[in-house]
């Protein structure tokens, strides 16, 4: 994989102007902006329901906003779908590990390489040099990404007899085999036990260090977002409520709120 470069200019990875979703009549999404600018580790936080991982369904594609534009390195993705929303640069996990079961791991991450694939269906079917050396690209940068991980000796195992932590560490694995400029984790931490959770934080910190990626993360372990986040945005009711470094978001009146209740109950 490539290490971490310069990034050419400093404009933003992602940029969302004004996003809002409605589902029927439930406005999941409000006004919602951020600006993510080239190797950033940002968090996104709120409570249960509070709408973050809609954020993230529209980011990537997956919804199509209301109302608001979204941009990649500066190019609109209004009406795209995931897959293209991808190959411009977006990747994610989710907080349910979606792996394909029925593959090895090693195939998990090749598969995923499609958007960079330079054959066509001839070379594909007559097995042509292009096609040969092409496969063999994306079956070494997979075995480069297995070492990276530590998971090699699990190359020829299928995801579902993994444990858990290493099940996430082989999703966040596949998504930084697609190039990505921004990686994003829904919840990265879910279901795994604190040695787990210690091995995820030096896991993002590596990745953001080495890797020429910004990363944009839900999660609802606090010291996990305390830890790596420079910057941290907090939505509730789809509405945001307060933004800045680790400490100004820990002490900010709304966020107690939105965490622990009104006092006056």
């Amino acid at each position: 994989m490539d290490p971490k470069q310069p990034t050419p200019d400093n404009s933003p990875v992602l940029e969302i102007r004004g996003m809002t979703q409605r589902f029927g009549g439930l406005k999941a999404v409000s006004g919602f902006n951020v600006s993510l600018m080239p190797n950033q580790l940002t968090g996104l936080i709120g409570p249960n329901g509070a709408g973050k991982t809609t954020v993230f369904n529209l980011s990537s594609g997956f919804y199509q906003p209301t109302e608001g534009a979204i941009f990649v390195n500066g190019q609109p993705t209004a009406g795209l779908k995931p897959h293209k929303v991808t190959s411009m640069g977006i990747a994610r996990t989710f907080q349910n590990i979606r792996l394909w079961n029925d593959m090895t791991v090693l195939d998990n991450i090749r598969v995923a390489q499609h958007y960079w694939l330079k054959y066509g269906f001839f070379s594909s079917v007559f097995r042509t040099r292009s096609y040969k050396e092409r496969e063999a690209q994306i079956t070494k940068e997979a075995e480069e990404l297995l070492d990276v991980f530590d998971l090699r000796q699990f190359a020829d195992e299928t995801p579902k007899n993994l444990p858990y932590g290493t099940q996430r560490k082989l999703e966040i694995a596949r998504a930084l085999s697609t190039h990505p400029k921004l990686l994003m984790l829904d919840e990265p931490a879910a279901g795994l036990n604190s040695a787990d959770v210690l091995e995820l934080i030096r896991l993002i910190r590596w990745i953001h260090d080495n890797f020429d990626v910004s990363i944009w993360m839900i999660e609802h372990h606090m010291d996990v977002v305390m830890e790596l986040c420079s910057q941290i945005k907090v939505i509730d009711f789809g509405e945001t409520i307060a933004e800045g470094t680790p400490d100004e978001v820990r002490t900010h009146p709304a966020v107690i709120t939105a965490y622990l209740g009104d006092d006056t109950i």
